[in-house]
């Protein structure tokens, strides 16, 4: 019978070159496959690339551009020196564990196209399978982590996280209390390093060029999707048109030749929230809604196929990692495992009800939230979904034939709306 933990820890030889040109026209961009030196599994030092590419069984290889440069039209895009994940070197990978597999290094890739944005405060935000599931602001760098990872403690098990300040060591004394599979950051404080080792696994990568990541703002990419017949669809990487709150537009719509606008004009705490939800949506696979309150993720809806459906999603993950954050914090244990024992016997039965009623009555924690949404609502049904549980400001890109009866409802509700008119999806 096969080991299965094997082939998790197996690092795979790949066939791909080591370089790679591809030519649009008369302009030809080449790239270099990365490899490192690293310990494999058994402990001896072997060079070789990417553990592996989604799966086991998957070769893959990560190449970094190196020469030439790309015009489409008037957009220059991104040029050779800039390299980030794809120009991490064996001084980068401080304690690798393992050599990295894809889901590792485009984990950080999306952390980097979040804190990109989000340069401005000390800011942490943890990935799993490429979609953020807690991201936070915060005065200190350990205060934005332990809240991102608060945000939701089921999914940031063995996810990656990636911080926007050097590392130091009260966050790393807060990172070792994690089961995590990477931290990146742009540089470690003195001591920290040693702490974040006590967890032999952990990769832990200082990732060039990323105190300067506010510079990757308006710098485009050639963005490419396969399809299974083997042929190519090519695109220009989105730019992100909200750089500020300021940038927010005021949600007004017509209607039978009259004009709905939104009332009342957001707080200044609540286009932070906006504008912070924003910036996180920018790195959240589509159709997607999600929840914002100071500064911090409360529920994040990804990738579902209708917006109503994707916005009860949210407030359902909202619900469930407030009870688990209360459950954790009164008898140290997971909300599940407490009601695996209240089903056995094991334990108090008014213990997992309080727990609930709790939740139930902060509605999750959503009161007072703002609702982030990367495409317009077509109809008010699904901004309905989260004005029901308390949010008092919503985002979204605007244009639906029915803006004005998304504004109704706002207005309805006392809540506030902006409109940024651009929808941003994401594959």
């Amino acid at each position: 019978m096969a080991d299965i933990k094997k082939i998790y820890r197996t690092v795979m030889d790949d066939h791909f070159p080591d370089r790679l040109t591809i030519t649009f026209g008369d302009q030809t961009l080449v790239y270099r496959k990365r490899s490192w030196k690293l310990p494999d599994a058994s402990g001896q030092v072997v060079e070789k690339g990417l553990r592996y590419g989604e799966n086991p069984g998957q070769e893959a290889a990560l190449y970094e551009l190196v020469g030439g440069n790309l015009a489409l039209g008037e957009c220059r895009l991104i040029e050779p020196g800039w390299g980030l994940v794809s120009a991490l070197a064996e001084e980068h990978m401080i304690q690798a564990g393992k050599h990295p597999g894809k889901i590792n290094l485009t984990d950080v890739d999306n952390g980097l196209n979040i804190l990109r944005y989000l340069m401005g405060r000390p800011t942490a935000v943890i990935l799993k399978h490429n979609n953020p599931c807690g991201a936070a602001e915060a005065d200190d760098l350990e205060t934005a982590f332990r809240r991102a990872f608060r945000a939701d403690r089921i999914a940031a098990f063995g996810g990656a996280v990636v911080l926007n300040r050097p590392l130091d060591r009260a966050t790393a004394e807060a990172v070792v209390e994690q089961y995590l599979e990477v931290v990146a950051a742009p540089d470690y404080e003195e001591g920290a390093v040693e702490v974040l080792r006590r967890r032999k696994d952990l990769r832990i990568l200082a990732v060039p060029r990323m105190d300067r990541l506010a510079e990757y703002r308006d710098r485009r990419f050639v963005d490419f999707k396969s399809l299974i017949d083997g042929g190519l669809i090519v695109q220009q990487s989105p730019l992100n048109a909200v750089q500020s709150p300021s940038d927010f537009q005021p949600a007004v719509a017509q209607r039978d030749g009259r004009e709905v606008r939104v009332v009342r004009v957001p707080t200044a705490e609540e286009l932070d929230d906006l504008f912070f939800g924003w910036c996180v949506e920018q790195g959240v696979t589509s159709n997607s809604v999600l929840y914002v309150k100071d500064r911090c993720t409360v529920g994040i809806g990804t990738g579902e196929q209708d917006r109503v459906g994707v916005a009860e999603i949210a407030v359902f993950k909202a619900y469930t990692k407030y009870a688990d954050a209360l459950c954790y914090d009164r008898h140290g244990l997971p909300l599940k495992e407490l009601e695996l024992r209240v089903e056995r016997g094991q334990a108090d039965p008014a213990a997992l009800e309080e727990i609930r009623a709790e939740t139930r009555k902060a509605k999750g924690g959503l009161i007072g939230s703002a609702m982030i949404s990367d495409a317009f609502f077509p109809f008010r049904d699904g901004v309905d979904v989260g004005l029901r549980e308390g949010v008092t400001a919503v985002c979204q890109p605007g244009g639906a034939n029915r803006d004005w009866e998304v504004i109704e409802a706002v207005n309805e509700a006392g809540a506030t709306m902006v409109f940024t008119g651009q929808r941003c999806f994401k594959h």
